[in-house]
């Protein structure tokens, strides 16, 4: 009988404050879909990460017959094959840190950019003998650079030594500025959740307040009058996130059927990451709508 009171007395609640009730269910939505997307884009900036930083390679590049008048590095013009053959040595003596060392000559340098760069007018102004020789490192340890960088630059003809890992350092710290982002906009979008939430509460406890004062009158428990309006908050944030967790399955497939489809050079976050996020936004929502509700009710609702 008190579960059948308490459920009639939600449907009364929210029909009597619809347009209230749709604006909650809206802002609850778009606060935990932007919360979901942020736990989500975490994930994926931390997958891209494993995946990526395992296949960075250090380069060392060779002095080319251009370099001998922009560099004092290569001042002594060309890089000769001894001096190739010589780093080579080195990085053979450097392991387990080298996993593996590859050569790519001018002409091979030339070719990759080519490729790359289909479109490039410099294709018609420069040749092969303009790319740098490099030897491709690949490093048991990507964080172990400062070692490669430190044995071989200044070696004689030795132009200088990058890391792969600067290039992708530029793409997570943009991925990490749109998570910071996201989560500001998430925090603002709760903030105005819950004062819809509390407002909700507050008209709805205002326009029952005769059959709250009934219920006082027969010896009604506080716990029993405010529970219709509680079960009301915390329905309404179920709705909103069931709503968000909608948004967030068809971001899902928007990004494995369209985006993942044209940048395949990212390996995306599976559905099962989005299902594990899913009950965490659920519990999060109603956690939120129904302590908004309890404390709103402790001050405006006198039992």
């Amino acid at each position: 009988m008190r579960a059948q009171f308490v459920l009639s007395e939600i449907g009364v609640g929210l029909r009597r404050n619809l347009t209230m009730t749709i604006a909650v269910v809206v802002s609850v939505a778009l606060s935990l879909a932007l919360a979901g997307a942020s736990l989500l884009v975490r994930d994926q900036v931390n997958s891209m990460k494993g995946y990526w930083y395992d296949k960075v390679e250090v380069s060392i590049y060779f002095c080319t017959k251009s370099d001998a008048k922009t560099s004092a590095q290569c001042a002594n013009g060309v890089a000769t094959d001894q001096q190739v053959k010589d780093v080579k040595t080195l990085l053979d003596n450097m392991t387990p840190l080298v996993q593996s060392s590859t050569f790519e000559s001018s002409a091979d340098a030339f070719k990759r950019w080519k490729d790359t760069n289909p479109d490039n007018p410099l294709l018609a102004a420069v040749g092969p003998e303009a790319m740098p020789q490099s030897w491709r490192v690949k490093l048991d340890d990507p964080t172990k650079y400062d070692v490669i960088q430190s044995a071989f630059a200044g070696k004689p003809g030795v132009k200088s030594v990058e890391d792969q890992r600067k290039i992708l350092e530029n793409l997570f710290g943009l991925l990490n500025g749109l998570q910071t982002a996201a989560f500001v906009i998430m925090v603002l979008m709760l903030f105005v959740a819950l004062l819809l939430i509390v407002n909700t509460v507050r008209v709805s406890a205002f326009s029952r307040r005769r059959e709250t004062g009934i219920m006082r009158l027969v010896g009604a428990s506080n716990f029993y009058v405010q529970m219709p309006f509680i079960a009301e908050a915390a329905f309404a944030a179920l709705l909103g996130a069931v709503l968000a967790s909608g948004l967030l399955l068809l971001g899902h497939y928007f990004v494995q059927h369209f985006l993942a489809q044209r940048v395949q050079f990212i390996q995306f976050i599976g559905l099962s990451s989005v299902l594990a996020v899913i009950p965490l936004l659920i519990v999060v929502g109603m956690a939120m709508a129904g302590v908004a509700a309890f404390f709103t009710l402790r001050k405006y609702l006198k039992v």
